[in-house]
């Protein structure tokens, strides 16, 4: 019931979000028509139309994002048409195909015939609507496209992205019945009745245009700080849903949060032959879920190196449970790599189909679950941090199996390279390249998804903002270099700044350069850059690209790569 409060609330708060404008002409255009027979099937059908496209898009295949793609069309020339029937009325009188019919029919009944207008009519308008509207991927919509994609189509799933879509639709209801009465007044005070109308035709038309050549996406990145982002991460951080967490104190009794899960799905074990939890029946068991292009795994990976080497004779197993974010870190060659790299040597679970993930009902990387000698989960921890106090909830655990004699107190671990502790202070979020999450993007035009495009330098950009330069292919989860010479520009604030990174698809190296406010990092650099910002790209990992020395302020990063094939995935901070 909470995560349904959630979801309508982060729906309500998009009236307040600059994603909200493009279906504002829509929605307005309905302000002097009766709200029953009028306004409330539009935004019904909007809230209805939206929560079955994101449900399908996020549990299903490519062919309903090619569906979609041809239901959006459809509805701009649904809306299109009632625009010019709204400018033109006398139109609707020479036109004689079946589909200009119908647009007829919604401008003769739904826009000019008041309270005898047809449900049907205004329902139709609102799934036109629903199939435009794409609202900002905020905290709390993450949340939901998220579960829905890794827990998979449920009941559960559907019902939160309508609560979603009823938030907004709620917000939406009250501006239009203020709307509607000043239109109201302007027609009885001014006699402009006409002109309201034509004008309201007007607006739906230009919304319709500046969706279809995606020109609302490059407006919306520039006017983004009118967000809902803190707002909506309070809410969650109240209802402990979001960020780093945990379920114990580590004084007072360890609760029972139930029986672990089975360790079942995994396509291959590292490290390891496959374990099961009732083999490790009389073993402490920390699970660790993880991936290795993820910052935040990475700084935690050393403490729980550190915890399997200091506890292992005293009966704790740490099972590492390697759940893929991007598609390269499905590779098991890959995960074996990295696991070698990093100095992994616990067991490791490759678990490429999610299964250990839902088994669990995990949300977070990295999360820790930590479980007695009695298979039972007795605490959890997402996110970093507090590694003192998951260290004495292994040592509490280990001394209630029988084990009086464990070590006491901490580790003391001093990370290296991208491993090594956040400076904290930083103001940049994790930002992904891909046209799936792309956010802040400022080079003109916006992101072409799926089509090679050659992309111009951002003017200055704004903190957090970011563009390319030059020939690439924008995919779902990167962008790819279609031709040396090809840049990414970056305003950042923060310590550390990563990019994970690929060669191109035949495997060879790109070289790339890397400069800061235009000069070479010189001491500032990463461990994966030299003095004069020189690197190469030899896999599909998180490179650190830079360190700087001082205090972390605004700078702004640009790597430029020599070779073609280069794939870029996202940026994290430190």
């Amino acid at each position: 019931m909470i995560l349904v409060l959630l979801a309508y609330l982060g729906g309500a708060f998009t009236i307040v979000s600059p994603c909200i404008l493009p279906v504002l002409p829509f929605v307005f255009a309905r302000a002097d028509q009766p709200f029953l027979k009028s306004g409330l099937p539009l935004l019904a059908g909007m809230a209805v139309t939206f929560a079955l496209v994101a449900t399908l898009a996020a549990v299903g295949g490519g062919w309903v994002v090619q569906a979609n793609g041809y239901g959006r069309v459809a509805a701009m020339v649904v809306l299109a048409l009632f625009g010019l029937l709204l400018l033109f009325p006398s139109l609707a009188d020479r036109v004689t195909r079946p589909l200009v019919a119908v647009g007829s029919r919604l401008s003769e009944r739904a826009s000019m015939g008041g309270a005898s207008s047809p449900v049907w009519a205004s329902l139709l308008l609102g799934v036109a609507t629903g199939l435009l509207w794409a609202p900002c991927a905020g905290p709390i919509l993450g949340l939901l496209l998220t579960g829905a994609a890794l827990q998979g189509a449920s009941i559960q799933t559907t019902v939160l992205l309508v609560a979603y879509a009823a938030g907004a639709a709620t917000s939406l209801a009250l501006a239009l019945l203020v709307g509607g009465r000043v239109f109201a007044l302007m027609k009885r005070s001014l006699g402009a009745g006409e002109w309201v109308r034509r004008a309201l035709g007007v607006a739906v038309i230009a919304g319709v245009v500046v969706i279809g050549f995606g020109l609302d996406t490059g407006f919306l990145t520039k006017i983004s700080t009118a967000s809902t982002t803190g707002i909506e991460q309070s809410l969650l951080a109240r209802f402990h849903m979001a960020g780093a967490a945990s379920s114990a104190e580590t004084s007072g009794p360890l609760p029972v949060e139930g029986p672990a899960p089975p360790l079942t799905g995994a396509v291959q074990w590292l490290n390891s032959p496959p374990l099961t939890m009732p083999g490790l029946r009389g073993k402490v068991v920390l699970v660790d879920f993880w991936t290795y292009s993820c910052i935040n795994c990475l700084r935690s990976l050393p403490y729980v190196e550190a915890w399997a080497r200091k506890y292992k004779d005293q009966g704790l197993v740490v099972i590492g449970v390697h759940t893929p974010e991007f598609a390269f870190e499905r590779d098991p060659a890959n995960v074996a790599k990295a696991v070698h790299d990093l100095g992994v040597t616990y067991p490791v679970a490759i678990d490429n189909d999610h299964a250990i993930w839902r088994a669990f009902n995990n949300e977070y990387w990295p999360a820790h679950y930590f479980i007695d000698a009695q298979g039972r989960i007795r605490a959890h921890h997402f996110g970093e941090g507090d590694y003192a106090g998951s260290e004495r909830i292994i040592q509490r655990l280990l001394a209630e199996a029988g084990d009086k004699a464990a070590p006491q107190g901490v580790v003391q671990v001093n990370g290296q390279g991208v491993g090594a502790a956040s400076a904290g202070g930083f103001r940049s979020p994790e930002t992904y390249v891909g046209a799936e999450k792309a956010k802040n993007f400022d080079s003109p035009g916006g992101v072409i998804a799926g089509q090679a495009h050659a992309y111009a330098l951002p003017a200055t950009p704004a903190l957090n903002h970011w563009g390319l330069v030059g020939a690439w292919t924008v995919r779902p989860e990167y962008a790819a270099l279609d031709a040396a010479g090809g840049k990414i520009v970056y305003r950042f604030h923060a310590r550390d700044l990563h990019l994970v990174l690929g060669p191109s698809a035949n495997g060879k190296p790109v070289r790339f350069r890397i400069r800061i406010d235009g000069a070479a990092p010189g001491a500032d650099h990463g461990m994966d850059v030299d003095a004069s910002g020189a690197g190469v790209i030899t896999g599909q990992r998180l490179y650190q690209l830079v360190r700087q020395q001082g205090a972390p302020r605004d700078r702004t990063f640009e790597i430029e790569f020599l070779d073609p094939g280069a794939q870029a995935f996202a940026f994290t901070f430190g």
